[in-house]
């Protein structure tokens, strides 16, 4: 019952309710012990019973509570006490049972062990172990072999031998973490010769008196001698010492550095404890001498030193002449770094010598425990020189139990030893390597990193729009960001419009000549310009017109900030402006964004996961850092550069510390770790973190240096031109300026007042011919404000002239004498429409500036030219009377700022919130430069320090880590804080990386002398959208285009596809599969006929089976070449039952037939066959069986015996012959099957079926080849089917209405279903031939493997035919095959009747041939054979002479029927309907819309390779920029506010 109950615990560890299996544990440890106190165990079995008891409740011992654990070893005492007892009358017989039963109490002690370190358990535990080798050693026998039990933690080792014997005794347990003893030659008077010695061991996995400390890291060992009454032999003070070796079992990196004897080596030892043993191995290169020197706080030389010694020591073995021990007396017992010299000893005269020494450094201890003072010492006990990192040895001189310490010795460099080190670099290149490549590489990208600087710089710059008109200066910043998808990035003319509540702006082209602009990921920034502002804008229009290479455009998101006032608008696009792409358009309208906009979640969380990416990652961000950021790319180069080195200083570092194996494990489920791993990786974080973070902050947060302003008008910064048009002479300007332009600009003022006015206007009219007259135009101008402020015959009433407070009313558009922030009641309206006066002072000004250089003698009349200077200056002097001086001056309190000082201000503005100053960056380089320079020099110390071997498993482990942290930390880290940014802070970010200059130029505006005189080409393309006709035309040529490609693709990826698809089919086919199986089929069908009797049947096997099954060579049939797998078998059909011999009914239940007899049934499923067709009829696949003998004569023997007991009968159906033959040379098996069945006569036909399969794969290369194509097959499998399921998801049901998406999912099926079966096929091989290899002498059935390989050739062909039936669906676009499927589809009804005629004459003469001829000739013998003659009589195959023979009369008149019924009549009625279907079809065939596609595809083709192709008329196929015209009408009208040029 406890066990049955302690296994249902067990099995159930580490579930749910661990406090209460550890009660029942307890209460179940109680109940044992109250039973074994009122019923004690009298024999071996009742204690071997309890013992398993006890052995099972405590094999779990994290669920043994303290309690518990004292109970059970009370228990284990009581037990091995009463196991003492009881055999002490046991016989020597019976010493078994006292073995099994002492057994489980060690196990439950092992279990115990593990669980406890308590004094009381502990001593219980030694005292039941003591018990259980006494019981072991009654009644044993004088030098026999030892009793061992060995169970988890503990191993027990007895054994009774003579005196003579314990001489030189090696005491040991064939486990490798045992304790091992080998005893000396004992002095006289411990032993006398006439008692025996037994020998009592014990070893202990963990310490057993863990309880006191001691730091014991190793194997527990202990060794005791004893007389037969059990005293103990004391043995003490030996003169010759005993050898002990200890295991350590958590055996950590061995520490080895490979020193260069060419100079002085020196290596650093720390040693950890003044009591520990110092070992040194030394492994020299070559057969050398040299002294050794140790030093303690210094570098011992030759008359200071601690301890020096020579190597190798003489007259010592082999094993020790290389290994120098100090022990603590030896190296005065200090602690610390010691300094270990390595002088090699070379002949006078010899300055340099090419070896190295290879130095493994131990520190061990030897404790023994002291049972006295119940502690561990070291007295009479010393390390050994054969002392291992895997074990310790101890020499002693007494026996009692025995431990060893461990130390962990860290890694450690000697800095003044570099020449050394590095001289050892032939030997181990593999760090210094690395980071000489490191280094190198660096270099290389530094020189990327630059030149993608520069590019960047030339990117970084405001655009200011050449087609801006100079009268316009309301100031507007556009920052357009091009999204990262594939193929965002444009090549069009994009055009953009701004919409806001008091107007909208002139469309204007977005391009810079200096830079390409709306590149992938790009962000270009344009200054746009309008005549006054346009209110809260409302939403912001973009176009394109196609053109170029890569028409599409996706547009992530827009920024318009209005530099007047400051105020940003963000519009989020995230749309593609392409004529086949999404909602396929060019000409869109977005809206503004509102804060709810801004702050949901899909936006910040891109928004924030891109800007991390491309700023906050350090690695990435060197390939895709925004272009406004100061911390360049070199910068980020560097910074990745130092932290990766100063990541590989601190891991190489810590690399190979072996961990402290009495330490503590942290247990989290699957993951272990310790607090010594915790630290290492604390310490690294520690070291490296804060350095690195100080060198990229510097960077991030330096201001750039500020550029003195030139004087000599040159060019600052990333800097535009304002206007092509910019003149350095008066004369220049003065061709450039007419009569007409001053017109012109001044019907733009009137213009922009109309559309600020809402009102309507005079409707004046200039005809063609008649140039409009510039005083008409300056009065519409002053008409403007007379009508608007209800004033006559002047421009404003006198009632609003009131002083500091004026305000010049035009419509929408105020002229306040105040500053724009002037009184606080004002609301923002007001404040709005204040500066409006400026702009229009500013504009007159122009005009005035335009009039003084074109002068009197440029317009027909002064006295009009005289009037509108005249109009001008009045206008002028009156906004001068009301407006502050300072804003006509340019100064800044009072004028909109220029977008250069708007920018600038606000770069400055930023300056004073914080950074540091530009001189930081000398700085951040000089940490670059320390750190890289730093962690490079001390990575490559350690790396020569290291070795080879452990270099190489540090870079593994290194690079690793690095790419781990790379691509999966680091993105999973930014992804994880975009999302906390996009749900918690919700916060829109509006960091700015800096702002460019703009040129000296546009600031020279107000500037008397300078005059703009560009102005914009209204008339071009890109100005208007593209009308929907061309959009439609655009969408079709790219749509042509895309189904080209598609085409093209499609047909590449097919013939991809067949190719492999015919080398997966080739590659599981084998031409010499048919050689073999004719070979086989020849050799086995000699002597066969189609009427055999029984006799000759038996002749056959006796002579041509036989012969041919067991050849010249054993095991090999008559060719030689090919093995016999297993035996063959014998198998007829005949009945269902069990019979006798000669087939006697078997009588009375208690007769036994032998299961290989061949007279019992066998069903198909036990003999592993399956059912096959015969000439006659199908075969199940049982049967009476009979196995034929490994060799000829046995087989001979069986043979005869069936035939003398008459197996084959007159009943016999069929007999089957079942082998399998291997040929090594063609690495084939062929399972061959050779029929007999009987005929309706009783006569044996002959039929053979032969399968051959490759079940071992071959491995050269042609096998990798085929390996490789079936994964690509796969991978194109892998392919079609997305391709299938996107068109499921589309189609819905109609998918499946399609004949040819049905192959394809057809194709899908089958190639899945062969992969299934090529498993099935694999797996099954693999079971026939280990079942062939466990039992040789038996027939062994491949039929299933056979079956499944067939069934895999089957779909293999059937996808073949699949696939190439495709090829129909491909070459569908060729317009004969095209023509063929229209023709059949035309003529479909009339041939539907024809075949059913056809159909009615075959059968008829089919039936009627059978009737006539099928008993006597062959041809005929069955419907379905007559019926394979007359398709022959059609295809003019046929035999007439046997016919013609039988009956000329009847065969005349049959053959001569046929041939003009079926052939003359039936056959040419039915081609006749399919050509004249085609000739109709000819008339009326239309081209699709697939062979234009497929004609688009040869022009495309032949323009690739430069071949000349005929083109079709109005293909319409290019996909240039939308076509426009200029306006005809020479009518100039002003109207409404609308004003029309010429």
């Amino acid at each position: 019952m406890f066990t049955s109950v302690s296994d249902m615990l067990n099995s159930k560890a580490g579930q749910d309710e661990e406090g209460a299996r550890l009660k029942l544990r307890e209460q179940m440890l109680n109940k044992l012990t109250t039973v074994l106190l009122d019923i004690p165990s009298n024999t071996t079995q009742e204690v071997q019973v309890t013992a398993t008891a006890v052995a099972g409740i405590t094999q779990i011992s994290d669920e043994l509570s303290p309690a518990a654990q004292e109970e059970a070893a009370t228990l284990l005492v009581n037990l091995s006490s009463s196991l003492n007892t009881i055999s002490v009358n046991q016989l020597s017989k019976d010493r078994e049972e006292v073995m099994q039963a002492a057994t489980p109490i060690v196990e439950a002690a092992s279990n115990i062990l593990n669980a406890s370190s308590n004094k009381k358990v502990s001593d219980s535990l030694l005292t039941g172990i003591k018990n259980i080798q006494s019981a072991l050693l009654h009644h044993k026998k004088l030098n026999g072999l030892p009793d061992i039990i060995d169970s988890g933690q503990i191993s027990v080792y007895v054994n009774r031998i003579s005196p003579e014997d314990i001489q030189m005794q090696h005491i040991n347990i064939q486990k490798n973490s045992s304790s091992r003893f080998s005893l000396p030659s004992l002095p006289a008077g411990i032993i006398f010769p006439e008692e025996t010695v037994d020998v009592r061991m014990m070893s202990f996995e963990k310490n057993p008196y863990a309880w006191k400390g001691g730091n014991i890291t190793g194997t527990v060992g202990s060794l005791s001698l004893t007389r037969a009454d059990g005293s103990v032999i004391p043995v003490e003070n030996l003169a010759k010492e005993i050898e002990i070796l200890l295991p350590r079992l958590d055996v950590g990196q061995e520490n080895s550095t490979v020193l260069d004897l060419a100079n002085f080596s020196t290596l650093i030892i720390d040693v950890p404890s003044p009591d520990v043993t110092l070992v040194l191995k030394m492994e020299p290169s070559e057969d050398i001498s040299f002294m050794l020197f140790l030093g303690y706080k210094d570098y011992p030389n030759d008359e200071s030193y601690v301890a020096k010694t020579k190597i190798p020591f003489e007259n010592v073995n082999e094993e020790t002449k290389f290994t120098w021990v100090l022990s603590p007396r030896d190296r005065t017992g200090a602690v610390g770094a010691h300094y270990l010299v390595v002088k090699p000893i070379v002949e006078p005269g010899v300055r340099f010598i090419n070896a190295t020494v290879t130095v493994i450094s131990i520190a061990a201890q030897c404790k023994y425990w002291n049972e006295t003072v119940s502690s561990w010492s070291e007295e009479g006990c010393r390390v050994g020189p054969l002392t291992t990192p895997l074990v310790t040895q101890c020499l002693c001189n007494h026996l009692t139990f025995f431990g060893s310490s461990f130390f962990v010795m860290p890694n450690l460099v000697d800095v003044s030893r570099t020449a050394e080190l590095f001289s050892t670099f032939t030997n181990n290149p593999v760090v210094v390597c690395f980071v000489g490549a490191i280094f190198a590489a660096y270099l290389l990208v530094v020189v990327w990193a630059r030149r993608k600087d520069i590019q960047d710089a030339a990117k970084v710059k405001i655009t200011v729009l050449v087609d801006n008109d100079p009268l316009a200066e309301y100031r507007y910043m556009l920052t357009i960001s091009t999204g990262h998808r594939h193929g965002a990035a444009t090549s069009s003319q994009v055009t953009v419009t701004l919409l806001g509540t008091e107007g909208e702006s002139e469309p204007h082209h977005l391009t810079d000549p200096k830079k390409p602009v709306f590149e992938r990921g790009g962000v270009d920034m344009f200054l746009l310009t309008t005549h006054f502002s346009l209110g809260d804008l409302q939403s912001i229009r973009l176009w394109h017109d196609n053109s170029g290479e890569h028409p599409a455009w996706y547009v992530n998101k827009v920024v318009v900030q209005d530099l007047e006032t400051g105020q940003k608008w963000h519009f989020l696009c995230n749309s593609w402006l392409a004529v086949d792409v999404a909602e396929c358009t060019l000409d869109k309208v977005f809206p503004v964004a509102t804060e709810m906009d801004l702050k949901r979640f899909s936006n910040l969380f891109f928004m924030k996961t891109a800007k991390d990416f491309q700023d906050g990652h350090i690695w990435f961000s060197v390939i895709n850092r925004p272009p406004c950021s100061t911390f360049t790319r070199v910068q980020r180069v560097s910074c990745c550069f130092s932290l990766l080195l100063c990541t590989m200083l601190t891991s190489i570092m810590f690399w190979g510390i072996p961990t402290d194996p009495s330490e503590q494990t942290m247990d989290l489920g699957h993951i272990e770790f310790t607090w010594q791993q915790v630290m290492i990786g604390i310490q690294s974080s520690i070291i490296m973190f804060p350095i690195n973070l100080l060198i990229v902050s510097i960077f991030r947060n330096t201001r750039p240096r500020e550029k003195i302003a030139k004087t000599d008008g040159l060019k600052q910064g990333n800097t535009v031109k304002v206007s092509p048009s910019q003149t350095s002479s008066p004369q220049k300007e003065m061709k450039d300026i007419t009569p007409d332009t001053v017109i012109k600009d001044i019907k733009r003022i009137a213009q922009s007042l109309a559309k600020a006015m809402k009102s309507p206007l005079p409707h004046l009219e200039f005809h063609p011919g008649h140039q409009a007259d510039i005083n008409t135009l300056l009065s519409l101008v002053e008409d403007i404000i007379r009508l608007q402020n209800g004033a006559a015959g002047d421009f404003y009433t006198d009632s609003s002239k009131r002083d500091r407070a004026m305000i010049l009313s035009l419509g929408a558009v105020n002229l306040q004498e105040n500053s724009m922030w002037g009184s606080l009641e004002k609301t923002s309206d007001e404040v709005q429409k204040n500066s409006y006066g400026i702009y229009l002072y500013r504009q007159l000004r122009h005009v005035e500036k335009e009039l003084g250089l074109l002068g009197p003698s440029s317009f027909p009349n002064s006295d009009c030219y005289m009037k509108a200077m005249q109009q001008v200056q009045g206008m002028r002097s009156y906004l001068e009377f009301h407006l502050p001086s300072s804003s006509l001056d340019g100064d800044l309190y009072n004028r909109s700022p220029s977008p250069e000082e708007s920018i600038n201000g606000s770069a400055n503005k930023k300056r004073c919130q914080g950074g540091l100053p530009w001189w930081f960056v000398f700085v951040g380089w000089i940490l670059v430069i320390a750190t890289s320079a730093v962690s490079g020099y001390f990575t490559m110390m350690y790396g020569l320090t290291y070795g080879k071997e452990r270099s190489i498993s540090w870079l593994i482990s290194m690079v690793v880590s690095f790419f781990e942290s790379l691509f999966i930390t680091q993105p999973l880290k930014v992804l994880g804080f975009a999302t906390f940014f996009a749900l918690v802070l919700k916060k829109v970010d509006e960091e700015e990386f800096g702002e460019p200059q703009i040129d000296d130029n546009f600031t020279h505006q107000d500037d008397s002398d300078v005059v703009q005189v560009a102005r914009r080409n209204s008339t071009c393309s890109f100005y208007r959208p593209p009308p929907p006709t061309d959009i439609e035309r655009m969408r079709g040529n790219r749509m042509k285009a895309q189904k080209v490609f598609a085409l093209i693709r499609e047909i590449l990826v097919y013939v991809g596809f067949m190719w492999m698809l015919l080398l997966v089919a080739y590659g599981q086919r084998d031409p010499n599969a048919f050689y073999l199986t004719q070979h086989i089929q020849q050799s086995f069908s000699k002597g066969t006929s189609d009427t055999m009797s029984i006799q000759d049947v038996f002749n056959w096997a006796n002579t041509t089976l036989l012969s041919s099954l067991f050849g010249e060579h054993p095991g090999f049939i008559t060719d030689g070449n090919s093995k016999l797998v297993g035996n063959a078998r014998l198998r007829q059909m005949e009945d269902i039952g069990s019979y006798g011999p000669r087939w006697s009914q078997s009588v009375g239940e208690n007769t036994s037939v032998n299961l290989q007899s061949p007279w019992k049934y066998k069903s198909q499923s036990k003999l592993r066959a399956y059912p096959i067709w015969g000439g006659v009829r199908l075969y199940r696949g049982g049967g009476f069986v009979m196995d034929l003998g490994p060799d000829l004569q046995n087989s001979t023997r069986i043979l005869q015996y069936l035939y003398d007991t008459t197996w084959f009968d007159a009943f016999t159906q069929a007999i089957f012959v079942d082998f399998t033959v291997y040929n090594v040379n063609v690495n084939l098996f062929c399972i061959v099957t050779l029929m007999l069945e009987t005929t309706a006569i009783g006569a044996f036909q002959f039929r053979s079926e032969l399968q051959s399969v490759r079940l071992y794969q071959s491995t050269g290369g042609f096998h990798i080849f085929v390996m490789a194509s079936e994964v690509i097959y796969f991978l194109f499998i892998i392919y079609y089917m997305f391709v299938q399921i996107k068109l499921i998801k589309r189609q819905k049901w109609a998918y499946f209405k399609s004949k040819w998406n049905l192959l394809e999912l057809a194709i899908i099926i089958l190639s899945w279903s062969a992969l299934s079966v090529f498993i099935k096929r694999t797996l099954l091989g693999k079971r026939d031939i280990s079942y062939y290899q466990n039992n040789k002498d038996q027939y062994a059935s491949f039929h299933e493997t056979a079956q499944a390989d067939a069934v895999l050739g089957y779909l293999i062909a059937f996808l073949v035919l699949l696939a190439t039936v495709k090829l129909w669906h491909l070459l569908r676009l060729n317009p004969k095959l095209h023509m063929i499927t229209a023709t059949l589809q035309r003529a479909w009804t009339d041939i539907s009747g024809f075949l059913v005629v056809m159909t009615i004459m075959f059968l008829a003469y089919s039936i009627s041939s059978n009737l006539m001829y099928g008993w006597k000739l062959y041809s005929y013998r069955t419907l379905l054979d007559a019926a394979q003659t007359i398709v022959s009589l059609q295809l003019g195959i046929f035999n007439y002479e046997e016919v013609l023979n039988y009956n000329p009369v009847l065969g005349s008149f049959f053959i001569g029927s046929c041939i003009v019924f079926m052939t003359f009549v039936v056959l040419n009625l039915f081609i006749s309907v399919i050509l004249v279907a085609f000739s109709q079809e000819q008339i009326h065939h239309k081209p699709s819309e697939e062979e234009e596609t497929v004609d688009l595809m040869l022009m495309k083709l032949c323009s690739l390779f430069g071949l000349k192709c005929k083109k079709q008329e109005g293909d319409g196929l290019t996909q240039g920029k939308v076509p426009s015209s200029a306006p005809n009408s020479k009518l100039a009208t002003v109207s409404s506010g609308n004003l029309s040029e010429e």
